[in-house]
């Protein structure tokens, strides 16, 4: 990939992406697959007045030898280290920079329990410290390629030919392989917001999802929530883009308010491990039967992390017609692949996405039907030929999505 493409994507996710300010650190997270690239956004991030960058590097190989040998009380153990840099991070609330590259297999065949357990006892430590920094700095989580990840989604081309290959399909669905990546946001960004206005304008009490697969799904939503899409506000003003790539309209949906079925139409692939071809009912708003042709273990171990990872967080309409849905890419990575298709979220709800939210306190907000989770994970469930419709509080039914799109 061209050095000049390449540093205007760096520029993009330090200056549209987390929107450093001036003074402000900036935590780094990325695997060793992509250097260069790291090297250039820590640089683009001190251009943009960054006071420090750290980097932490990650390897899922390394990652698979520490579940396989730790025992589980090693594994669930959350050193000194580590929760000081936990505090660190929500005194100083530095912007967050995830980025992903990893195998979407990396994991397969690792004891999902252990996993699974040693990531609950983590998170009751960690989640406490993570909920004071919510809505209050800035993160955005973006792709670069990894060969193994490439020549999954390649498989028939060099891991070279591949890796460039999969360079250009994350720049095109960034929108960042233009000649001003930014400005293509800004555009992006002001047509999103207009779709939210029209969506938010309607007095939306429940959706429901309909599909020939068999999807058959109604899901409440609270009064006083709003649909959010591409950037949004810190509490402290500043503007940023929490994911890029972002095609969609998203809002939480409330808590206890779900009933019927629904068929996942792509794969998914959660903590290293992907889980294929399933099914999630719900009965008064909780996933009480899941089933997959792959990694129903895997899935059964996700709705079990906690008392509200079996609820929804999270509802999101993508058209099917997306620019990432028309590259004919099956990514097998959450990022990419929901902004190609409608999906759902298991898990922890937005707060934001609640009308003057710094008004309420966490008690008040979990009356209102916020759910809250260790989790959050997306699921993408829009077809060719699904069909949503609004049931409004005034009593009208408007059809938002047909044939897979916005009706």
């Amino acid at each position: 990939m061209k050095k000049t493409t390449m540093r205007k994507y760096a520029r993009l996710l330090a200056r549209k992406g987390v929107n450093v300010q001036k003074g402000q650190e900036v935590f780094i997270t990325a695997e060793l697959d992509q250097p260069e690239f790291v090297r250039m956004l820590t640089e683009e991030c001190y251009r943009a007045g960054a006071a420090r960058v750290v980097v932490d590097w990650s390897d899922s190989t390394l990652t698979r030898l520490h579940i396989r040998h730790r025992s589980l009380k090693v594994l669930s153990e959350l050193t000194s280290y580590e929760l000081e840099k936990w505090k660190y991070q929500a005194d100083k609330l530095p912007c967050r920079i995830y980025l992903v590259s990893e195998d979407p297999d990396a994991l397969a065949g690792v004891d999902v329990r252990k996993l699974a357990q040693s990531q609950q006892a983590k998170m009751k430590v960690i989640k406490p410290i993570r909920d004071t920094m919510e809505n209050r700095y800035q993160w955005c989580i973006a792709a670069v390629p990894g060969e193994a990840w490439a020549k999954k989604l390649f498989p028939n081309l060099t891991r070279r030919a591949a890796t460039e290959r999969l360079w250009e399909a994350i720049l095109r669905g960034a929108r960042a392989d233009g000649e001003d990546p930014m400005a293509a946001w800004d555009a992006h960004n002001e047509a999103l917001a207009k779709r939210c206005e029209y969506l938010n304008g309607l007095g939306i009490r429940e959706l429901h999802y309909t599909a020939s697969n068999g999807t058959d799904l109604r899901v409440g939503l609270m009064e006083g929530s709003v649909f959010m899409a591409g950037g949004e506000y810190t509490e402290q003003g500043v503007y940023y883009n929490p994911n890029i790539p972002s095609e969609e309209a998203f809002t939480t949906p409330k808590r206890g308010c779900a009933e019927g079925i629904v068929y996942a139409s792509m794969p998914l692939s959660y903590n290293g491990q992907l889980i294929e071809n399933f099914s999630v009912r719900f009965e008064g708003g909780r996933a009480t039967e899941v089933k997959a042709e792959k990694g129903e273990e895997v899935l059964s171990e996700m709705i079990a992390m906690d008392e509200g990872a079996a609820y929804l967080g999270e509802v999101a309409l993508v058209p099917y017609d997306s620019p990432i849905r028309e590259s004919g890419i099956l990514f097998y990575n959450t990022l990419f692949d929901e902004n190609a298709a409608c999906h759902l979220a298991l898990g922890r709800g937005f707060t934001g996405c609640l009308r003057d939210y710094g008004k309420y306190t966490q008690e008040q907000i979990a009356e209102m039907g916020v759910n809250d989770s260790i989790i959050h994970v997306d699921f993408m469930i829009g077809t060719s030929d699904l069909t949503v419709t609004a049931l409004c509080q005034d009593g009208r039914e408007v059809p938002i999505f047909k044939n897979g799109t916005w009706a």
